[in-house]
C-alpha cells in the first residue's frame, strides 16, 4: 500500500500531476510580484475574487523588456503566470501576442485535468497587460 498524494505535503503531491517543467516553475517561480517600473498592467480572472493571474509589463517601443506576475497561489496558476512572463520578456508585443493558452500548457508540458483553465487566464492576463498602459 501506498501513500496517497493527498496525505503528502503539497509540494510532494504536485510532483504527481505536475510535469517537471511545471513543477520547476512552481518551485522556483520566475518575475514573481508587481514591477514598479511597469508601463502596462492586467489581468486574467479578478485579484481576490476566485482564480486570476495579474501580469504586470515593461514596453519600451514595441518591446516587452520585463515582465512579472501574481496569482492565486495554486500552483498550476504559479507555473501558468511564471512560464508566460518568462516567454514573453524579450520579445515583441506582435510576437508576444500569438502566444496561446495551448502553447502555455504546451510549454508547461501539461498541467493537471481541470487546471488548463490558469493557462487561460495567463494569456488573458498578457492580451489585457498588452492594452493597458498604467498611468504615471
Amino acid at each position: 500500500m501506498g501513500i496517497s498524494p493527498i496525505s503528502l505535503p503539497v509540494e510532494l503531491a504536485n510532483r504527481d500531476v505536475l510535469h517537471p517543467r511545471a513543477m520547476r516553475h512552481m518551485e522556483s517561480p520566475h518575475n514573481v510580484g508587481p514591477d514598479p517600473q511597469a508601463t502596462h498592467y492586467g489581468a486574467g480572472g479578478v485579484p481576490g475574487a476566485g482564480p486570476y493571474i495579474e501580469l504586470w509589463l515593461r514596453i519600451e517601443g514595441d518591446m516587452i523588456v520585463s515582465a512579472s506576475y501574481g496569482c492565486n497561489g495554486c500552483p498550476s496558476s504559479t507555473a501558468c503566470g511564471s512560464v508566460v512572463a518568462e516567454v514573453v520578456t524579450g520579445k515583441t508585443r506582435e510576437v508576444a501576442s500569438r502566444l496561446n493558452e495551448d502553447d502555455v500548457i504546451v510549454l508547461l508540458g501539461g498541467l493537471p485535468d481541470g487546471k488548463g483553465y490558469y493557462a487561460g487566464l495567463a494569456t488573458s492576463a498578457l492580451r489585457n497587460a498588452m492594452e493597458n498602459k498604467i498611468d504615471a
